[in-house]
């Protein structure tokens, strides 16, 4: 007999995910349920699959596990962690307002911000400290992994690596149509640089000094948004002088602030989180 699994499918700045709380349900198989369910016209429809579970560690108060919509395992997903926040809290799970979220890139220290009728606003999340170089990523073969080009699909793109838990390049420029972050995406995740595939941001500085910012996200193509790819944006923007330590990146899907603290080093993301409707699905 076919078991029954409840759902509830949140977004943050348009970057969907289904969330499952696994104290009640068991997902087997979760690489194939993102699969299945992310499917937009066969399935739910999302970005991925995200697992919500209790922390058995008492460094963290609860975890996340993310399966993008091609059932690649995430490290870390900045947009879903700000959502698991307001799903704790107005869910009564939790009455906490500063949250120790457990991920696959260590910690994440969620705070959240109430609005009216005692709901969660707004979640600003400590992303902690900016990776610039990773054992993991092979050093741009152009110049340094701050400011240098790598070579894809016969074309040649320069920008910065920064890894805020899992990798991104990032690359200035005036075409951020959707067919050129498509076509040049689609290239630079599978990049030979990027022995793991890349988190691909196109970003441009706008007049306001806002970032304008589109996202290939690895494993799941062209996203309304992606949490840690805002924050590698801002910090690729002040290294390369583009802007300061503080920056409004705004992506499809809406805007999030991004702040890179001088003090501690940490970046820091703050960003609304919203529901979008509940369900049941079948698990096979």
């Amino acid at each position: 007999m076919a078991r029954i699994v409840k759902f509830t499918k949140m977004h943050g700045a348009g970057n969907d995910y289904i969330y499952v709380d696994t104290l009640y349900n068991t997902i087997p198989d979760p690489a194939e349920a993102a699969r299945r369910w992310s499917d937009r016209h066969r399935g739910i429809g999302s970005d991925g699959l995200v697992l919500i579970g209790r922390s058995g560690v008492p460094e963290a108060d609860f975890t996340m596990r993310i399966f993008n919509a091609d059932g690649s395992e995430a490290m870390m997903c900045g947009n879903a962690s700000r959502c698991i926040g307001k799903y704790l809290y107005e869910k009564g799970i939790t009455d906490r307002t500063v949250i120790r979220l457990l991920t696959l890139s260590g910690v994440k220290t969620l705070r959240l911000h109430l609005a009216e009728g005692n709901t969660v606003g707004s979640v600003t999340v400590d992303m902690l400290a900016p990776v610039l170089a990773d054992e993991s990523q092979l050093a741009l073969p152009g110049g340094s992994l701050t400011d240098g080009w790598i070579e894809a699909g016969g074309g040649r793109y320069r920008g910065t690596f920064v890894s805020m838990g899992n990798p991104h390049f990032v690359t200035f420029t005036d075409d951020i149509s959707t067919e050129a972050v498509a076509a040049r995406g689609s290239q630079l995740e599978v990049a030979p640089a990027f022995p793991q595939r890349c988190n691909i941001e196109f970003a441009r500085v706008e007049p306001d000094g806002s970032i304008r910012t589109r996202v290939w996200e690895r494993g799941s193509g062209i996203t309304m948004a992606c949490g840690t790819g805002a924050c590698a944006t801002a910090v690729a923007a002040a290294l390369t002088g583009r802007a300061g330590r503080a920056s409004a990146v705004v992506m499809d899907g809406g805007r999030l602030d991004i702040e890179w603290g001088e003090a501690d080093g940490h970046v820091y993301m703050t960003g609304p989180a919203e529901f979008a409707f509940e369900g049941e699905v079948q698990l096979d």
